[in-house]
């Protein structure tokens, strides 16, 4: 996630990063989110291949909170599976973006994520 935040500095976009390691631990963080326990973030990054449970298990939960529903959410995969991104355009991602294979594509993210917020604030 060290990549993750340089794109987002790279491209000027501050603010506290919360990293999970894993999806069980994600939706129990979503679950604190629509508990209102914590305030909701402007954007959700969310990888597919998350260990105990999936990706598509974390943007669902998202998409069923009362607080965060609409909070933009970028799937950021390995995968370039057709059915990986039918799924995560179902199941309410605002953005699939394959991750990138050099460091400067990586940084280059940073400018997806902030037209990703940029759009969802308007």
């Amino acid at each position: 996630m060290g990549l993750v935040r340089k794109a987002l500095e790279e491209h000027g976009l501050q603010g506290d990063l919360v990293v999970v390691a894993d999806g069980e631990t994600a939706i129990q963080l979503v679950e604190d989110l629509d508990a209102q326990l914590m305030e909701c973030p402007n954007l959700a990054i969310i990888d597919l291949n998350l260990p105990r449970k999936s990706g598509r298990a974390v943007l669902e939960r998202i998409r069923c909170t009362e607080i965060c529903r609409a909070i933009p959410v970028v799937i950021l995969s390995s995968s370039d599976v057709l059915q990986d991104r039918s799924d995560a355009e179902r199941l309410g991602a605002n953005r699939y973006v394959r991750k990138p294979s050099t460091l400067d594509e990586f940084l280059n993210l940073g400018a997806i994520f902030k037209a990703t917020l940029s759009h969802s604030s308007h």
